[in-house]
């Protein structure tokens, strides 16, 4: 079992030299065949496959690799983010320059047009000319938003949708849309009176301000004031307000229903020579006729009224606002109701004809079709599904808080909830979940908003949302704090321009008993320490009210009373119990003293 033998060396390197692997040195004495020599490649890793179809990237990288150039990716204006920044927030200088780029671009902000036909054009003619029009529109905003570097909310880019749109538009006296009380201007969509009044001079416009039971009879104020100065018609509406009022007063139909016939079958019975039934639709019908009557008669005057709409209003509202101007159809009015998903739109026609005909969604495309439904004989709505049309917002994280974008589908949680960090104070945060948010370091701002993490781990914290590792769970705190937002749990309201944000929503001052109120900072709760003091032992021990000592063979006993009792079983050993001992040895020799023979 000895080395290697040094006599086999030469012929291994003959070896290598012929046969081996990798990069290979060629003598100028060594002897190859000719389809062994490198001509011009790397033979070796020659990969000999076809490539017929590449992506945009991998034909730049191969066209780059044919030209001999070399590309060196630098990152540039590379920024640390501290802690404390408010990620998402834009400062008041920020804010000041993408306002006026929205009042600089604005007229870019369109819908698309329908392209004018007549009854010589045909089907594939008019819908090539759409498919045209659309795309122009489409590329616009796109240069837009790469050119500027705008932000647009992400408007429909199914051309079907707003086929409907052009139908619903054609086919109503009045264009209502629907928007939402918090913020009226993010979902208002002017260019769709233009377009309007380019179809037919005659239709009339209406914008439907929708939870408006959230705004206070002063802000409403507001608003119809800046409505008034633009020449809008404007008029305040709660669907959810509306609904419950209507399912209040069913169940007083229904007792007041009941009294009404125990009446009518008593004087049933009394006049026995009327032949004359009683008949409760009837009496429904001349109860529904009276109250419009009193409507009718009592309609007040609603252009740009503050005052929040019931349901006998707004249709009244609706009958009447044509005025006299020449109708599509002369027995009814067409109410149009177009509105951004999660407005509250369905929900409205739900209260005004009272049982539920629309389903009711808060994601785009629900509703595939338009479709009409009779109020009564003189009014009819016609429902266009959910639109999310072109308007500037400031950051994507506007479109989460707001309720465009889905809250469940978003990517990063601490840009929307730092927005609702730094519009809605810290100690209304704090009460509103009965928590404790961490107080800013030495050397920051006191007065400063809470970061999204500091408030979503004090939230998570006291609901026990925790992650595999032990860790406050931000992403799910993040997405109950926003739907809390959306449904108005957590309220803010967008002033109009010109007008003092902190005057239009004023919050109250924190209490000043509010330093006595007992909150356990989510930091106590993670990083309380499972190991005890030594005070913490100590005090433990000496709170013990009854010490007592263990014996063998003896019950548990006071210290004191064995103390006492030891002088006199001091003689005496009690565990020792001789006698017991003795019986069982006694016992034992009888069992088996017949093995003593």
């Amino acid at each position: 079992m000895g080395g290697k033998k040094k006599g086999h060396n030469f012929g291994r390197a003959l070896i290598k030299d012929r046969f081996g692997r990798g990069n290979k040195t060629l003598n100028a004495d060594s002897f190859l065949h000719t389809s062994d020599l490198a001509d011009g490649y790397d033979w070796g890793r020659l990969n000999l496959q076809s490539v017929t179809e590449q992506s945009s990237f991998e034909e730049f990288l191969s066209t780059a690799e044919l030209a001999g150039t070399e590309f060196t990716a630098e990152k540039l204006n590379v920024e640390f983010v501290p802690e404390s920044r408010m990620v998402g927030t834009l400062t008041d200088e920020e804010r000041s320059k993408i306002e006026k780029s929205h009042e600089k671009f604005k007229h870019f902000i369109k819908i698309p047009r329908r392209p004018a036909w007549d009854n010589k054009t045909t089907a594939e003619d008019l819908e090539s000319k759409e498919r045209q029009n659309f795309l122009e529109w489409r590329r616009k905003l796109a240069e837009l938003q790469e050119e500027q570097g705008l932000v647009l909310t992400p408007y429909e880019k199914n051309l079907g949708f707003w086929r409907q749109l052009w139908r619903v538009v054609e086919r109503s006296d009045v264009l209502v849309q629907i928007v939402d009380a918090r913020n009226p201007l993010l979902f208002y969509c002017e260019d769709l009176e233009k377009y309007s009044k380019e179809v037919d001079k005659n239709k009339s416009n209406l914008l439907l301000l929708n939870k408006s039971d959230l705004l206070t009879a002063q802000q409403r104020k507001y608003w119809a004031k800046y409505f008034d100065s633009r020449a809008i018609t404007v008029a305040f509406y709660s669907a959810k307000q509306s609904e419950e009022t209507i399912e209040e007063g069913n169940e007083d139909a229904d007792e007041t229903v009941k009294e009404v016939e125990e009446e009518e079958e008593e004087a049933v019975e009394e006049e026995e020579d009327d032949d004359e039934e009683w008949n409760s639709s009837d009496y429904e019908t001349d109860e529904e006729e009276e109250i419009i009557g009193d409507v009718d008669d009592e309609c007040p005057k609603f252009k740009n009224s503050s005052k929040l709409l019931t349901k006998e209003e707004l249709i009244c509202l609706f009958k009447t606002i044509h005025g006299n101007n020449k109708r599509l159809t002369d027995e009814l009015v067409t109410i149009g109701l177009v509105g951004y998903p999660n407005v509250g739109k369905s929900s409205t026609i739900n209260t005004l004809l009272v049982n539920k005909k629309v389903s009711v969604s808060s994601t785009p495309g629900k509703t595939k079709h338009f479709q009409t439904l009779f109020v009564d004989k003189e009014l009819m709505l016609c429902d266009c599904p959910g639109l999310v049309m072109p308007s500037f917002v400031f950051t994507k994280a506007d479109l989460i808080i707001h309720g465009i974008l889905p809250i469940d589908q978003m990517r990063d949680h601490r840009p929307p909830v730092n927005i609702i960090c730094s519009q809605i104070p810290k100690h209304i945060l704090e009460d509103q979940f009965s928590i404790m948010v961490t107080k800013p370091l030495e050397g920051e701002d006191p007065n400063r908003p809470p970061t999204a993490d500091e408030f979503l781990n004090a939230y998570a914290c006291s609901r026990g949302y925790m992650t595999a590792n032990g860790q406050p769970d931000g992403s799910r705190a993040a997405r109950v704090i926003l739907k809390h937002y959306v449904n108005g749990r957590l309220l803010f309201c967008i002033a109009p321009p010109e007008v003092d944000q902190k005057k239009f929503h004023s919050y109250p001052p924190p209490e000043e008993n509010r330093a006595t109120k007992t909150f356990t900072p989510f930091e106590h709760i993670l990083l309380k320490p499972n190991v005890a003091s030594g005070s913490d032992l100590d005090n433990t021990f000496f709170q013990k009210t009854t010490m007592g000592a263990h014996c063998k063979g003896m019950k548990k006993m006071d210290i004191m009373g064995s103390i006492n009792n030891q002088a006199q079983q001091s003689t005496s050993k009690p565990w020792k119990n001789h006698k017991e001992k003795r019986n069982k040895h006694e016992k034992l020799r009888r069992q088996f003293r017949h093995l003593d023979i």
